[in-house]
């Protein structure tokens, strides 16, 4: 590489790496597609290889794209994260707040508390990223992060809530019809709704139900909004929290003597952002708010 490529032609290639087309890259950075196929090129020629191959499916990238695509990717975090800090007065609860959390945290109790936020500091705004992923704040890819998982990074201010309690739930209008499932052994016979892929943390809550395998889920899905959703429709019995089921009458826990399984809850952010006020004081909050969802 002779020449240092300009800061556009990396945000193109990680929107290009993350899209997965050019015309989606395109209208995720408000380009033109000519403009993007532009930038890609160009990128190309400063790092001496082709990036990306063409396909039926859109663009695949190369193995050269892939082992830049985290430097990339830090790249972008980073200015992100840099905008954000100047996005306001340190001193000011105003600008933007970066918060990762689970897809059922976010959607499930971090709304009314967002909104009591925004209320008494309507100058501040919210990023919300929903994914059960675990963001790296060291990376700064999220300002707070809420975590269902045990903090293993140094640097950062970890808080731990509490625990959070899972039991079996369904619908009444599902027990109804299928009737109530007086042991584990039973479940087998009835529509139950697990994970699709396999993961640490799905085999340990699986762990908890003995003799149930991947094949006796009626309905797989990765997604635990989605998992809620089938409780609430009466598909069949699936896993959720205890809090969340307690809002809604028409949901009933099964088997709760065979079933107890618990979460950490965490709220964690980077402790360079001790010194913001936006960032502390949302920080502050949630922690507060937050001991309501759990159980101890």
């Amino acid at each position: 590489m002779s020449t240092e490529p300009s800061w556009d032609l990396y945000r193109t290639f990680a929107a290009v790496l993350r899209e997965g087309s050019l015309s989606a890259a395109a209208r995720a950075l408000g380009l033109t597609q000519p403009s993007v196929a532009r930038h890609v090129e160009a990128f190309e020629q400063a790092v001496g290889g082709k990036l990306f191959l063409r396909s039926q499916r859109g663009l695949s990238p190369t193995d050269r794209a892939l082992a830049l695509q985290p430097y990339a990717e830090e790249l972008v975090a980073a200015s992100a994260a840099m905008l954000r800090t100047a996005s306001a007065d340190p001193e000011d609860i105003a600008g933007t707040v970066r918060i990762s959390a689970s897809e059922i945290v976010a959607a499930e109790h971090l709304p009314p508390m967002l909104a009591a936020i925004r209320r008494q500091y309507p100058k501040l705004s919210i990023e919300l990223v929903a994914s059960d992923a675990v963001d790296d704040l060291l990376q700064r890819r999220a300002d707070i992060a809420i975590r269902m998982v045990d903090p293993v990074q140094q640097a950062l201010v970890a808080r731990r809530i509490g625990t959070v309690q899972l039991g079996l739930y369904a619908h009444r209008d599902y027990l109804d019809r299928r009737g109530l499932p007086q042991s584990i052994a039973e479940l087998p016979g009835h529509d139950l709704i697990g994970v699709d892929r396999n993961s640490s943390l799905s085999r340990a809550i699986t762990g908890a139900l003995p003799g149930i395998e991947h094949g006796d889920f009626a309905l797989r899905a990765d997604n635990t909004v989605v998992h809620l959703a089938a409780i609430r429709a009466g598909f069949g019995i699936g896993i959720c929290q205890t809090r969340i089921a307690a809002r809604d009458s028409a949901l009933v826990q099964v088997l709760p003597d065979a079933f107890v399984f618990g979460l950490p809850l965490w709220i964690v952010m980077h402790e360079d952002l001790r010194s913001s006020a936006r960032c502390r004081t949302v920080f502050n909050i949630l922690a507060a708010d937050l001991r309501y969802v759990v159980n101890a």
